[in-house]
This record gives C-alpha cells, structure tokens and sequence, in this order.
C-alpha cells in the first residue's frame, strides 16, 4: 500500500511577545478556511495578536507559491496552532520594598497550508 504524499507549505514565527491563551482565539477562528477568507477575518478580528498571525500566514502562502509551486487559489489553513514561547519574567515593586513577579509569556505560532482538491 502507497502512501499519497500531500504538498505542505509551513511557516513559523518564534518568541512572538503575545500570550498563547490570546493567539489561540484568533488561531481557532482561521483553522480549515481558504487564505482570503483567514485574511478577511484577521482584517476584521479586534485582536493585539490578528498581526503577527496575518504575517506568518502571509509568509506560509509566499512559502507555498514560491518553493513548492502551490497554486494560491487552492490553498486553506490545513494546521494552525500556537505553542508557549520561553517566559520572560520581570519584577513589579511593591509596598514595604517587597516586589511581585511579572510573567511576560511569548509564543511560537505554526500554520501549515496545504491545497484542497
């Protein structure tokens, strides 16, 4: 039995300084949509995190037009996920010379394009 091996194009964008719990809303709502649709809705997504998505998408189509000779019309968001990044950790002063920590978490974002038959 063969397996059919399925053109992939990917992009990855790392140490993005947005929160993965903030990414992954926007990630849920262009998974399994064509590109002009996954654009038009980070276009019209209110959200800090639509742009690093917007640039990573925008980088997986060139990566798929380019190297992979993929036609851009058939191409959707076959993979869209958002891992945690390395933490960056600050202090914030508090009362009495005390200080609380500060968790300034990052993320790695992954989207994988594939052409729909």
């Amino acid at each position: 039995m063969e397996e059919v091996v399925k053109l992939e194009a990917k992009a990855i964008a790392k140490t993005v300084r947005v929160t993965p719990r903030k990414a992954r809303l926007v990630m849920d709502m262009i998974r399994g949509k064509s590109i002009g649709e996954a654009v038009a809705i980070l276009k019209l997504t209110p959200k800090g995190s639509t742009e690093v998505i917007e640039k990573v998408l925008k980088s997986a189509t060139a990566n798929a037009v380019n190297n992979k000779k993929m036609d851009q019309k058939l191409l959707f968001v076959k993979e869209g996920y958002v891992n945690e990044g390395p933490t960056l950790k600050r202090m914030l002063p508090r009362a009495k010379g005390s200080g609380s920590a500060l968790l300034k978490r990052t993320s790695h974002i992954t989207i994988v394009l594939a052409e729909r038959e």
